[in-house]
């Protein structure tokens, strides 16, 4: 068994997207002896708290646990920020971190995990602007450290049907499409409503990301333009946010792909949000369509009580992105493309590891070096070489909402670059 074998994994962040799939998969993951100790480090230990306690995480991996950071006897109401970096420092060389925190601290966290050796799973977007996506590639690279992007719907199989059966020409070309993520009411009682907020996110870049990564996935075409619009609302807590955007993004062939995204699906309301794709094709003679209904996938269920997300007692509960179901050993295991792509990820950091176990470090590194090269070309798992162009469309859907919807152009040459388009080209002919 190879030294990385078990390797210790750090999560950074103890929110939502750690209790409902970052934490339950890498669980299952320790107890499959593909992951040794784990360390969840957040501002608080009010998070870790939950996290401990939760009754469904007891029940699908009990005696399993992980160290908090910082120590559960500690004040709830005091902050450590700098925290992680102390545990980072008395990490070993080439582990795991796994980086969920709001999306404005991801350059942060991820370049001070690089700076000590770590390889990286990062919740998407990774960064907000395109030049520290390119400074996070330089540096793996340099490192020889994988960083992989958290986009899970790239490892749903109706997306890999669809990238495959495009490359071979069964559909024609992408011409027009839409998609639509809006997420939970109830997202709006959660941490979100401490940093979601105008000056930091919104929803297209929060969650509309997921789609327009999908959409140059299956096609390879590349984003040139966008305008993003947002309605504005507040938080239980008083703070302004962007509830609701809609965004037109056109494409190096001209095509166009409209993406409505929103915190606002009722919490009563069958399933947990409303989601899908559509992108209509033209061929010779005939046009073609890929749609993905991701919200309904034709399993539902309606339960004596209101388990379901946000308390709705009828529910689409398809297991394809995760779920937790009985297996052959103690507990639930998760199944699903959520936890698919969590150990995908964790597996390509094994891969470069036990392929350059004994090996001289120079010979080491180039040959790690190689095998980046090889995952950033194969394009399953979304890394900062391979999936850029999200930083870019990122980067101008925040300078577009800001500037009430403005057009603004993605340009590819001589450097990757975004620019508002000068007013005069905006008027119509």
């Amino acid at each position: 068994m190879s030294a990385f074998s078990c390797p210790e994994v750090v999560i950074i962040g103890g929110g939502m997207i750690t209790h409902d799939l970052i934490l339950p998969s890498v669980y299952h993951l320790q107890r499959l002896k593909r992951v040794g100790r784990l360390t969840v480090c957040a501002l608080n230990n009010a998070p870790l708290r939950a996290l401990r306690d939760s009754a469904e995480l007891h029940q699908a991996f009990p005696g399993h646990e992980f160290r908090p950071a910082p120590a559960f006897e500690e004040p709830p109401e005091c902050a450590f920020p700098g925290l992680y970096k102390e545990i980072l420092r008395g990490l070993p060389p080439r582990q795991v971190v796994i980086v969920a925190v709001p999306d404005h601290f991801h350059y942060e966290v991820v370049r001070e995990a690089l700076a000590h050796n770590q390889h990286v799973l990062c919740v998407k977007p990774l960064v907000l602007k395109y030049e520290h996506a390119l400074a996070i590639e330089e540096e793996a690279r340099e490192r020889g450290l994988f960083v992989g992007v958290e986009y899970h719907k790239r490892l749903d199989r109706r997306s890999l049907m669809a990238r495959r059966q495009y490359g071979l020409g069964h559909f024609g070309e992408f011409v027009l499409g839409e998609a639509k993520l809006i997420e939970p009411y109830y997202y709006r009682h959660s941490n979100f409503q401490n940093w979601f907020t105008c000056d930091q996110t919104d929803p297209f870049v929060y969650v509309g990301c997921h789609y327009v990564d999908l959409v140059y996935f299956i096609t390879g075409l590349k984003p040139v333009a966008l305008s993003v619009s947002g309605v504005k609302g507040h938080f239980p807590n008083g703070n302004c946010g962007f509830l609701w955007s809609n965004g037109r993004v056109r494409y190096e062939n001209g095509a166009l792909l409209s993406v409505t995204d929103g915190l606002g699906y009722p919490d009563e309301a069958a399933g947990s949000n409303d989601q899908g794709l559509l992108m209509y094709c033209e061929g010779k003679n005939a046009s073609g369509m890929i749609e993905h209904k991701d919200n309904d996938r034709g399993v539902r269920h309606c339960y004596l009580e209101g388990i379901g997300c946000g308390g709705s007692r009828y529910n689409y509960v398809s297991p394809d992105f995760y779920r937790l179901v009985p297996w052959e050993g103690p507990g639930f295991k998760p199944v699903g493309y959520g936890f698919e792509s969590i150990a995908a990820h964790l597996e390509a950091m094994q891969q470069l590891e036990t392929a350059t176990a004994g090996m001289p470090e120079n010979t080491a590194l180039a040959r790690r070096r190689e095998l980046l090269a090889a995952i950033d070309r194969h394009g399953l798992l979304a890394t900062p070489a391979n999936s850029s162009i999200n930083e870019l469309v990122v980067e101008a859907a925040r300078l577009s909402i800001l500037n009430d919807g403005a057009w603004v152009d993605i340009r590819y040459e001589p450097t990757p670059h975004v620019a508002l388009r000068d007013s005069r080209e905006s008027k119509p002919a």
